[in-house]
């Protein structure tokens, strides 16, 4: 089992930064794939980036050139930096995980950008 602990969100102005932190309760080098999702109210839950442990990366085409996923295996943590930030950024950031079969969430962080 692993526990993620989302932190880092908040408000920002439109063009503004925000990184956030997902925290795992042990160690993340045997986690293959961890992930970003997001979800906007009333919308569905929709993946950011996702990070492999090689790593290999892969973004949503609305981020891409904006938003950089990173993870840091000796801290146990992954990060997802977010640039250039745009009102249609809003929404819940989750971080995810699987691991033989079973996804791990945390329980999100709160992104809103103002115009």
């Amino acid at each position: 089992q692993v526990q993620l602990v989302e932190s880092g969100g908040g408000l920002v102005q439109a063009g503004g930064s925000l990184r956030l932190s997902c925290a795992a309760s042990r160690s993340i080098a045997s986690l293959r794939d961890m992930r970003w999702y997001r979800q906007a109210p009333g919308k569905q839950r929709d993946l950011v980036a996702s990070i492999a442990s090689i790593p290999i990366t892969y973004y949503a085409d609305s981020v891409k050139g904006r938003f950089t996923i990173s993870r840091d295996n000796a801290k146990n943590t992954m990060y997802l930096q977010m640039n250039s930030l745009k009102p249609e950024d809003t929404a819940v950031y989750y971080c995810n995980a699987v691991e033989v079969g079973v996804n791990y969430w945390g329980q999100g962080t709160q992104v809103t950008v103002s115009s």
